[in-house]
């Protein structure tokens, strides 16, 4: 087993501290308010101001988990910091109203959230980037094993290790014997784990056997419990259904349910084409800033129109034309044939605009006009559609949201020529990922990960 690095001596204090930090940031928000408007203090000042504290108590206790959780998405994060200045104001408001001390104009409770729900969120993301980046570093890490050397263990391998910034080291794998096609390191039966728990200083116990096996489940469940190590459960789910659950109970038995794809709520197509519209509508009125060079960039590199057409495949399976700026000579293999790293067709401004992604910009117009999303699939030309719907499964699910001009499988590093199968089912898997995943602060990642990897290039963007 290799060498791990020291962890740092002060992990066991981490939400402690990030609890601390994020109550002096909450006092000072309203220091400087009350330090701006002193009259806020006349009446009741010191007792306001410790009810301040107070009012965080719930959040520290309900959001702790939340701070330093491993594998939590940052929109998520985000989405929780809004919930936990939710939860200060209603706790902050009934303690003055109880205390009959609320005589705080309307105005102060506005600013003082507004300035929470500005602050806090860029707070919590960045502590999570530093945890993440001292993870990376050997930091905070959770000494981990695996219970089983099955598929459902191996894949679990692989989530726990695949992204450093979570902060796992997986240690190793028990079972009675290893199964076939298993390659990690197997550490030995289940009568070796207490003993290996105590000499590893394990934290988390992953046990991905049949739940039918109640001997071998109730020994791990009780080795854990006298070695206070952290036990997981995990169910034997095929690959192929990875979506999140519902956990139900049907006479004491615990029931998975499949969620539904988030956009096929009617309220969900609306707040997400809501979006679309607004942010469409004000790229649009200051497109002619790039638009008009551009265009005349793209008449001076090569005889033919300012904008390449090309009918796709949209929304539930229907054509569409797709605008992008025209990066190439014209030629008759372009609604065929996919643009390579050296490709002879494209001009010199086209190969700029292509490293720089400025050539999807007219598809903006394909969001206002209904037929695109600012994030989702990317449309395929209609040759690529009839060809991989027949190779790769679950390729058409694509279509059950509108495509995007950027997506999750773009941002993840899933984009360019895909000059072998494996490269389009990973977008698929992408892409499917992001459908069953869907929300408002998903799409907002997605578009701060596009813009930033526009700005730094990328590898495959030619």
């Amino acid at each position: 087993m290799p060498e791990i690095p020291s962890r740092g001596r002060y992990g066991r204090f981490l939400r402690e501290l990030l609890s601390l930090l994020d109550l002096v940031v909450v006092n000072a928000l309203f220091g400087i308010l009350c330090w701006m408007h002193p009259e806020l203090l006349d009446h009741y000042g010191r007792l306001k101001w410790l009810l301040v504290t107070v009012s965080f108590l719930p959040v520290a206790t309900m959001f702790e988990r939340a701070r330093v959780q491993r594998t939590l998405h940052l929109e998520r994060l985000v989405v929780s910091s809004f919930k936990a200045v939710i939860l200060h104001a209603l706790c902050f408001v009934t303690l003055l109203s109880f205390l009959k001390a609320n005589d705080f104009p309307a105005g102060f409770y506005f600013r003082y959230y507004l300035m929470m729900f500005v602050v806090m969120p860029f707070l919590w993301i960045g502590t999570r980037l530093l945890l993440k980046y001292l993870r990376t570093r050997g930091r905070n890490y959770s000494r981990v094993v695996v219970v089983g050397t099955n598929p459902t263990a191996r894949r679990l391998g692989e989530s726990l290790t695949f992204d450093e910034s979570y902060g796992y080291r997986l240690l190793g794998f028990f079972d009675k014997t290893p199964a076939p096609g298993f390659s990690g390191t197997y550490c030995g039966t289940i009568d070796n784990l207490d003993e290996f728990i105590r000499e590893n200083a394990v934290d988390e116990v992953f046990f991905s056997l049949s739940g039918e096996n109640e001997d071998e489940l109730l020994r791990v469940i009780s080795i854990t419990d006298n070695t206070m190590v952290e036990f997981h459960y995990v169910p034997k789910i095929s690959p192929f259904v990875g979506r999140r659950f519902d956990m139900d109970n049907v006479g004491g038995l615990p029931v998975l349910t499949p969620l539904l794809n988030p956009l096929s709520r009617r309220y969900n197509r609306i707040i997400k084409r809501t979006f679309d519209l607004v942010f469409s509508s004000a790229f649009l009125l200051v497109s002619p800033l790039i638009f008009i060079p551009v265009a005349i960039a793209v008449k001076l590199s090569s005889p033919g129109p300012v904008f390449f057409r090309q009918r796709r495949t949209g929304y539930k399976g229907r054509e569409f034309t797709c605008l992008k700026f025209r990066t190439m000579r014209v030629n008759p293999d372009s609604d065929k044939t996919q643009a390579t790293t050296n490709d002879p067709r494209k001009t010199r401004v086209g190969d700029f605009l292509r490293r720089t992604s400025i050539d999807e910009l007219p598809q903006f117009i394909n969001v206002w006009l209904g037929d695109m999303s600012v994030c989702g699939p990317r449309p395929h030309m209609l040759a690529h559609t009839e060809q991989y719907s027949r190779l790769i499964d679950r390729y058409m699910l694509r279509h059950v949201v509108k495509p995007g001009i950027t997506g999750w499988a773009q941002v993840c590093g899933f984009r360019g020529n895909t000059d072998e199968l494996w490269k389009m089912e990973q977008r698929v898997i992408a892409d499917v990922w992001y459908i069953e995943h869907w929300s408002p602060m998903l799409d907002l990642k997605i578009i701060v990960r596009t813009i930033v990897n526009a700005l730094c290039g990328e590898e495959n963007a030619y």
